[in-house]
Order: structure tokens, then sequence, then C-alpha cells
């Protein structure tokens, strides 16, 4: 492939820079923003509920994000397989986000992922995603269908990628990006899998090849770099149930009851560790400091969101949620 002269951009022009063809793609370079230029403060909403229809209600209710009204909505599920919540993304979060959303005057929604190993048109036909779509009237892309011409190269300097790594083009060009994932540890080198990770899925399955070729440590970082190509305008995390070890599909389950909402992404897996460090998990988990994990320690160093614990602001509407709230916060701080 043809390179053209390097160009130092920041994150926003290498975003809009990089929004080209296969075929024309430049080798681009750009400053990542440090730790010390990222908000001081990142809210996290956290509501204690065995509910997830009113978890998704209450926590999009007490979250602060941009307006969707008129805007088109990419949204991106957690559907590696189409195995049970945590395994994947419950339909009753999912319907009950696309609702929400929907009564807030999004024009349009699409669920956007790419699944693997499984097929992802078969992960859609499992979890009855294409019956949804026509009931909440929204579309599918399904990431595994894509062009050569609709994958979009990011190759930011100091990554761990050796050429750089590609993410679905509509993803990239999307106005209103939404995340929603699960709470779970990951058992093929990953650590754990929520915010962060969910990324992967925009990535076309050549590359896991290389992914997981990686010592585990390299691939940890190499997940945090994928998140430079976009930014969510929030995620919400369903922990009603949470895989303790094991996952991403299959695990040891354990009942955590709980929502969370924001905008930053480390701040919310940050979040997430403390709370697999509350049920008790395995040893990845709870034998590293929680800003330690690689993951969450890549995203810092290349400015994803907050850079330490005491920079979350858990909001909460009852008792019950400050309570667990202040629960996590001591474990934050402890590491």
């Amino acid at each position: 492939m043809r390179k053209s002269k390097m160009l130092t951009l920041n994150r926003r022009e290498f975003i809009k820079g990089s929004v080209v063809g296969l075929a024309s793609l430049p080798a681009l370079s750009f400053k990542p923003m440090k730790a010390k230029e990222t908000a001081k403060r990142a809210k996290v909403v956290l509501f204690k509920t065995q509910d997830r229809k009113e978890g998704v209600k209450k926590v999009i209710e007490l979250l602060d994000f941009a307006s969707v009204q008129g805007k088109k909505v990419m949204l991106k599920p957690n559907f590696n397989t189409a195995d049970p919540a945590p395994g994947s993304t419950h339909n009753d979060t999912l319907s009950q986000l696309i609702k929400e959303l929907q009564e807030r005057g999004a024009s349009e929604i699409t669920i956007g992922e790419r699944s693997g190993p499984p097929a992802t048109k078969s992960v859609l036909k499992d979890k009855g995603i294409f019956e949804l779509a026509q009931e909440l009237n929204f579309k599918i892309i399904n990431f595994e269908e894509l062009e050569e011409k609709d994958w979009v190269h990011f190759n930011p300097p100091g990554n761990h990628w050796k050429e750089g790594f590609y993410v679905a083009r509509p993803v990239v060009e999307s106005e209103y990006v939404v995340s929603t994932c699960c709470l779970k540890t990951h058992q093929y080198g990953g650590v754990f899998t929520m915010s962060i990770k969910l990324a992967v899925g925009l990535t076309p399955k050549k590359l896991m090849r290389e992914l997981h070729s990686e010592s585990r440590n390299g691939m940890r970082k190499m997940i945090a770099e994928i998140n430079l190509s976009y930014k969510p305008q929030f995620i919400v995390l369903d922990g009603i149930e949470a895989f303790v070890d094991g996952g991403p599909s299959r695990g040891t389950r354990k009942e955590a009851n709980v929502f969370l909402a924001g905008k930053d992404r480390i701040a919310m897996d940050a979040a997430g560790v403390a709370i697999l460090k509350e049920l008790g998990s395995n040893e990845a988990i709870m034998e590293r400091k929680i800003f330690e994990q690689d993951q969450i320690k890549r995203g810092v160093e290349l400015g994803l969101g907050i850079s330490k614990p005491d920079q979350i602001e858990f909001i909460t509407p009852d008792k019950a949620s400050r309570e667990y709230a202040q629960k996590l916060e001591s474990i934050l701080t402890q590491g």
C-alpha cells in the first residue's frame, strides 16, 4: 500500500482525515491527549436494581448527555456471541435503551456489530434481533458484510498493531454513538470485557489473528488503542449479572444488581472492575490495582478519559445506590 507524507494531527483532525477508502489510505500520525488534558471529574450514574428496564430508564434519566434530538444514532451492543447475558447484551436492556433514545427524538437508530467467532448473522438471528428491529423500527448493520471501502484505516504512532487497524466506517462517520456493555471477566487475555473492549467488535474479523497472537499485555494495549477511532456520547453498563471468572461467553455468575451509565470509558471500566472486586473475582482482577490493568493504563496514556480513581463522581438516586457507590469508592481508592 502506497504511503503518503506523514502528518501530525490532533485527534479530531486525525479522525476527520482518516475517513478515506482503503485504496488511498495515507499513513497518519497524531499526538494523543495527555492525561493532564483530560477532564478533572467523570460522572458515573449508579443505580441498584434487579430490573433491566427500570435500570436503563433510571440511569438515562440521571445522566447528563448531549441531546439526541434529530440525530442518527449508531448503537454498539455486546453481541460477540448469542449466549445469555452477561455473555451478550440482554434484549430487555437493548430494547429499553432504543425506546429511551426514540423518546428523546433520535431520528434513526442503527445497531452495528461484528460478532466472533460465530458469524454475526447467526448471532443476530439467534438473539432475535431481526424481529426486534421490525418491532422497534431500528436498522442493523452487520460489519462482517461490509465491503473493503467501508473500513477506515488508523495507524497512530506508538501503537502495538503491526500496520495499524481498521474500524467500520459507519461508526467513524456516525454523528452520535452509544455503547452498551456487559460486566464480565475475559479468560482469553483481555482480563475484562466492558466499554473499552467493546471496540474490538468494530474491527474486521481478519484482525483477530494478530490480536490474539500478541503477548497478553500487548493484546490489552491494542484493545485500548482501537478506542482512538471513535468516541461514544455515552455508555450504559448492565450489571444485573456478572461473570467473575471465565467469560466472555460463559463463566462463573454472580448477581451485582446494578446499572451504570457515563461518558468516560475509563471511569466506566474502572467502576466495573471495582464491582468485580466487590463481588470477589479471579486472580487477574483481585491481585492487580484497577488503574494498573493494561486496558485502563493504556487508555490513560492515550487520553481516553480520567487518569485517577478519585476523579470518578458517582451519581445515585437512592440510599441503596449511594451505599453501594461508597463501597466502590473505597475499593477504587485502595486500587
